[in-house]
């Protein structure tokens, strides 16, 4: 059974932080998931964009044992996992997550090596969990996202605010679950996350803000192109 552990898509010397992407998959799979499914290729330009928000910091792509959550929450186990076994000279790590990946950052939010989570159309269902997650924290979504839900991601939100967790909340108009629609948008949000949750260049507002559709939307076919261009041009350090 393969196990779980980092793609490291960069490592600089010496680096104390890492940023840590977790992608989507499925509600029940337990088949195997390669390095070439659409959830995991569509993180591959915010490593792009973090090696310069954050050229301090190593960025990762989480693997999981398996493409679903499946009964147990196979992708939090494998997250913890990985938190636990980094190693010591890994002080804070940033956590980014979309889809299942968003509800998997949450559930272990509250690690203590966690500096951040960012949950990009995060899949939180109405009877999720509270975790008393390590700030800044921050969930953005889709306003035209299908799959998963902004009404619950927002009630989550305010679940989080009631119990004193500052959160941001960003909707992007016009942008569905993808996220292929404004991708430009999506990785200045979240460079500008890690940006923050590292250097301490302000707080995300604890409100929630809508990123108006002013500009014309991208080519989401453009967008894929874009993907596969990056996952060939960035260098897997270490698997």
């Amino acid at each position: 059974m393969m196990q779980p552990g980092v793609d490291l898509l960069r490592n600089p010397p010496g680096a104390t932080d890492l940023v840590l992407l977790a992608h989507g998959g499925y509600e029940h799979s337990h088949k195997n998931p390669h390095l070439w499914r659409g959830p995991i290729l569509r993180m591959w330009p915010f490593a792009a964009a973090l090696r310069t928000a954050v050229p301090s910091a190593a960025v990762g792509l989480v693997r999981y044992r398996y493409r679903g959550w499946n009964d147990v929450g196979d992708p939090v186990i494998d997250l913890r996992t990985v938190l636990d076994e980094l190693p010591v000279s890994i002080k804070r790590v940033v956590l980014i997550g979309h889809s299942m990946g968003g509800r998997a950052v949450v559930a272990v939010g509250d690690h203590p090596r966690v500096a951040g989570v960012l949950g990009l159309a995060p899949w939180l269902p109405r009877d999720e969990p509270l975790i008393a997650l390590r700030s800044p924290v921050m969930f953005a979504h889709g306003n035209d996202d299908r799959v998963t839900s902004p009404q619950e991601t927002r009630a989550y939100a305010n679940r989080l605010r009631a119990e004193g967790t500052p959160v941001a909340m960003v909707f992007l108009a016009g942008e569905s679950h993808p996220m292929l629609r404004r991708p430009e948008d999506w990785n200045t949000l979240v460079a500008t996350f890690a940006q923050t949750a590292l250097d301490g260049a302000g707080s995300p507002t604890d409100e929630d803000v809508v990123w108006p559709d002013d500009q014309p939307k991208g080519s989401p076919l453009a967008a894929v192109l874009r993907l596969a261009r990056t996952r060939l041009t960035t260098p897997v350090r270490k698997r």
